[in-house]
């Protein structure tokens, strides 16, 4: 979190401790929580699952209101709104954050574009066939899960890769650089024998 900025640590700050379990109840809430909420999607759709939701929420804070206002009647205190700490919450976006993150988000955005115009204009040979494997492989989890299923998974291993390899630190650290190493390897035999690519590039330059 050191190379981001005083705005954008103060969001990734709080989602590092939750995906890494700092404190297993918050981050278990927040992952029953979010679980909860895509399996709804998945059964029902969007505009019901935000009106559902945000009618449970209402009535719920009817009740509690309802409820603290009876209580303060009858023991005659006078506590004032149940929810006065949250009322008195400054919820509004500085400008300042909303540039920091809007830099960071374009920032992003045009690093993910560049890569996406070298690899379809394939600038790289290696790294365009590469891709396409990728992509073909992308085919057969497309064939077998839809788009909630993905989504589902990818929130649960947000809540349990991290951890898992902060863990394992070390072991898994090793295994990648022994991949990366092949991966390496075979790329560079690939681009010495074929005639396209970078070796034809530093041939013209």
């Amino acid at each position: 979190m050191a190379d981001c900025g005083p705005s954008l640590c103060s969001v990734l700050d709080p989602l590092e401790s939750l995906i890494y379990w700092r404190s297993a109840a918050r981050s278990g809430a927040a992952l029953g929580a979010g679980l909860a909420l895509l399996v709804a999607l998945a059964c029902c759709s969007v505009v019901s699952v935000l009106a559902y939701s945000s009618l449970l929420a209402l009535t719920a804070a009817v009740a509690f209101r309802v409820y603290k206002n009876v209580l303060q009647a009858v023991q005659k205190t006078n506590e004032g709104h149940p929810f006065k700490w949250l009322l008195e919450q400054d919820v509004s976006v500085s400008a300042e954050r909303a540039q920091s993150l809007a830099a960071a988000a374009t920032a992003h955005l045009n690093a993910a574009l560049a890569e996406l115009r070298r690899l379809f204009l394939v600038e790289d040979l290696v790294d365009s066939l590469k891709f396409g494997v990728l992509l073909w492989c992308l085919t057969y989890v497309g064939a077998c899960f839809n788009g909630i299923t993905l989504i589902i998974l990818a929130w649960i291993a947000l809540f349990s890769l991290p951890k898992a390899y902060e863990m394992n630190k070390a072991q898994v650290d090793a295994n990648l650089e022994l991949a990366r190493s092949k991966i390496n390897e075979i790329s560079a035999k690939v681009r010495a024998a074929v005639p396209l690519g970078r070796k034809a590039e530093d041939k013209d330059k």
